[in-house]
């Protein structure tokens, strides 16, 4: 997340109709040293977005003009960088799966403490997942991550990734050819002290397949990397005879 002067956190457009829920979201945040700014409706949001792009986006799904769901793709579309947050009542698995298919980076289900924002919004501005300083570079097969830049190519052609999925294929990557679990993802690219469902991570790696898959097809790539599912314990990134890495 990109910090401005003399805003030490960042900015935050909060997207609410709540007047209660926006007041306590613009109070807390600017308490804590976010420079924020509040719009009730989803025009007004994406027209704020344009004027100045946020670093952060709280978005409620339930808006009173624009469905959140339409909010989101369109502020992904427009701000591919800008991290964005669904705040939401709506706690069913498919609600959350479309917010995040639309373009969102996370949820939190209403009701939710100033304190829990707050944690997982530290969580997002951490450094990218497994980014030790003794190593710059990772490659499996054809496919180069550079932690430092966040950059991921296929086959040398560039592969444009969500802050989350390059988090995520950063730590895959780190231990490919090694199952992963579930809860350590989740750590390592989320929240050490993430509650609730873990759907957000399913929605993520489908998310990252297809864009590793679709990469692959632009290259004519035969044998790209590939994320394989083991039920119950993990997630793995193949090919690990073909892992290096290089120090700076």
């Amino acid at each position: 997340m990109t910090k401005h002067p003399g805003h030490a956190a960042g900015r935050i457009l909060v997207v609410e109709d709540d007047d209660a829920i926006g007041r306590h979201l613009q109070s807390g945040l600017t308490t804590n040293g976010y420079a924020v700014s509040w719009k009730r409706g989803g025009r007004a949001a994406i027209a704020a977005a344009d004027a100045v792009p946020p670093d952060i986006v709280l978005l409620d799904l339930g808006l009173p003009d624009i469905d959140g769901i339409e909010v989101a793709r369109k502020l992904r579309s427009d701000h591919p960088d800008v991290l964005i947050v669904i705040l939401t009542a709506r706690s069913d698995d498919i609600d959350v799966v479309v917010g995040l298919d639309a373009g969102a980076d996370d949820y939190l289900v209403k009701p939710f403490t100033m304190a829990v924002l707050l944690a997982r919004l530290r969580a997002h501005r951490r450094r990218p997942a497994g980014s030790g300083a003794d190593v710059r570079t990772l490659t499996v097969a054809g496919l180069e991550i550079d932690i430092a830049a966040r950059e991921c190519r296929l086959a040398g052609a560039p592969v444009a990734l969500r802050l989350k999925e390059f988090e995520l294929i950063v730590a895959l990557a780190r231990k490919a050819g090694e199952v992963i679990s579930r809860e350590d993802l989740m750590r390592q690219v989320w929240d050490e002290n993430w509650f609730g469902s873990t759907k957000v991570l399913d929605v993520t790696i489908a998310a990252l397949r297809r864009q590793l898959a679709n990469a692959a097809a632009r290259q004519h790539t035969p044998h790209p990397p590939t994320i394989t599912t083991f039920r119950g314990a993990g997630y793995r990134l193949d090919r690990p005879n073909c892992v290096t890495s290089t120090t700076p």
